[in-house]
């Protein structure tokens, strides 16, 4: 045997070993998507509007600091009912200097229109990025709650170039409903004043004559004894502008509250610091309202100065004050989500998927491994164990790469048995030409591997092409079977055309003078 031919039977035994390696025990290396596990399916909104009102709220928020700060506090702080703006007043005697600078370095993205109020618009390219923004900050956010709760291989991924939606897929969860309620945990996290709170919605509107000031919101509450039970609502007005929101948070962890019951403390960014402490010192004696997804947790009197510290507390138990610390640690969303989907896939309908995917694979392997048989008898042996070996290297791919592999993944490893053997005919059949023109046996092999590879390579190079394509805009089912799709071409060029051409190679010296070829 020649030393390049020995050194190809090397490589080709070091690539089978390390995919046998990659890929065995099936069941432990390679990982089954939700349609064949089994697990929990959701399609989540982000809701972005949040986002866009927060970063109005905030700016609305700098607006106050800085004029109050500079001795000229705003007669009219307003948000706008679209959300997306906000209108105020300066107090008459502000100087036009000091009110020029504040627009400068604080409404740099807003749009301005002047009057005897002014009127800020968040511009429309910067509120498109924020939305945008919203929607990778949430999907980030997601996973990494899922990563800390410990599924294996969840699929958490956004639907649409630009759209709002989030689709989460995670297989094989134990405990589905603890998932499903760390998820719908949006912990949208306000901090805002309280004007003030009553025991009944009426009891609390009284004195404004029956109507919700334009700048403050009716947010609920419950009420709870001593042992943390639950014992009634109370009402609270608060107002619109949050002093700080989720996304000012950097640290949160389980603690307790002075009476020993389960709580959530939080730190702020420095940023967030800031802003708490120049509020909080100018409010002791006002009570302040923590909101956790539009509900008021607690609602504590300032009674000094804070910098960037809190605790929330509430009727926790020890594994949800937990929970609630690991949701504010991984990232509060920047904007609710609404559940639009959800769907929960049985193990029993997965394990039925995966032995008709299997059947359907076995019996597409062996009507391809007759035909070739039948239609190019020795030389089919040839293509045969190529094609087994195309197996075994995709699956150890998918393995090595940790790639999941869901019903449309079979259907693109058996779509890949086909399109593999392809690479085989064209060769096969480029030595029958040659073979029919008087050349001799080695000649038509090497003339035939030579003359076919250019094809070969164009046709799965455009089907690798539009596979990529699938897997850059399509979805969770649709990216399985592009990356299947995909690997099992690349494989097939190596087996077609390298491993095939070797056993042609290795078994010629045998036959040195032969003349005719089993094909």
């Amino acid at each position: 045997m020649h030393r390049k031919l020995m050194w190809r039977w090397v490589l080709i035994g070091v690539v089978t070993a390390a995919a046998v390696f990659f890929m065995w025990p099936p069941d432990k290396k390679i990982h089954l998507g939700l349609d064949l596990r089994g697990g929990i399916h959701l399609v989540l909104k982000v809701n972005t509007q949040d986002a866009v009102r927060a970063e109005v709220d905030d700016a609305m928020e700098r607006v106050r600091v800085d004029l109050t700060e500079k001795g000229a506090p705003p007669a009219s702080l307003q948000r706008l009912s679209e959300g997306n703006g906000f209108t105020f007043g300066p107090a008459p005697n502000t100087p036009a200097k000091t009110l020029d600078k504040v627009i400068d370095d604080r409404l740099a993205e807003f749009s301005l229109s002047r009057g005897v109020q002014i009127t800020a618009t968040l511009k429309p390219e910067v509120a498109r990025a924020i939305r945008d923004i919203a929607v990778r900050q949430g999907l980030e956010t997601i996973r990494n709650r899922i990563d800390q709760f410990g599924v294996a291989e969840p699929v958490i991924q956004r639907q649409g170039i630009e759209g709002d939606r989030i689709v989460v897929q995670l297989p094989g969860v134990d405990d589905p409903a603890r998932v499903k309620d760390l998820i719908r945990a949006t912990a949208f996290l306000e901090i805002k004043p309280v004007v003030r709170a009553a025991p009944t919605e009426e009891s609390l509107l009284a004195a404004p004559n029956n109507q919700v000031p334009e700048d403050s919101e009716v947010v609920t509450g419950d009420t709870e004894d001593l042992e943390g039970r639950v014992t009634g609502k109370e009402y609270y007005l608060l107002k619109k502008v949050s002093v700080v929101t989720g996304r000012d948070l950097r640290n949160a962890r389980r603690s307790q509250d002075q009476f020993g019951q389960p709580a959530v403390s939080f730190t702020l960014n420095p940023e967030g610091a800031t802003k708490f402490s120049a509020y909080t010192g100018a409010h002791i004696g006002d009570r302040m309202a923590i909101v956790l997804d539009n509900k008021v947790r607690s609602a504590p009197v300032i009674r000094g100065h804070i910098s960037d510290s809190g605790i929330i507390e509430g009727n926790f138990t020890v594994q949800g004050a937990e929970d609630l610390a690991l949701v504010l640690r991984a990232g509060a969303l920047p904007a609710s989500i609404t559940y639009l989907e959800e769907r929960t896939v049985g193990p029993s309908l997965g394990r039925d998927s995966v032995i008709r995917g299997l059947r359907a694979g076995l019996v597409g392997l062996a009507l391809v491994v007759g035909f070739m048989l039948f239609y190019y008898k020795g030389a089919g042996i040839n293509a045969n164990v190529a094609l087994i070996l195309n197996a075994v290297l995709l699956l150890g791919a998918i393995g090595m790469f940790k790639a999941t592999l869901t019903l449309p993944g079979i259907a693109g490893i058996i779509l890949t048995i086909g399109m593999a053997v392809d690479s085989n005919v064209l060769i096969f059949e480029r030595i029958r030409e040659e073979l029919e023109l008087g050349k001799t046996v080695r000649n038509a092999i090497d003339l035939g591997f030579q003359r076919a590879l250019s094809a070969i390579i164009d046709s799965n190079l455009t089907t690798i092409i539009s596979a990529l394509f699938l897997f850059q805009f399509g979805t969770g089912p649709i990216k399985g079977f592009a990356v299947t799709l995909a690997i099992g071409l690349t494989i097939s060029m190596f087996t077609a055309v390298f491993v095939s051409r070797s056993i042609f190679e290795t078994l010629l010296p045998r036959r040195a003078k032969a003349t005719t070829l089993s094909i």
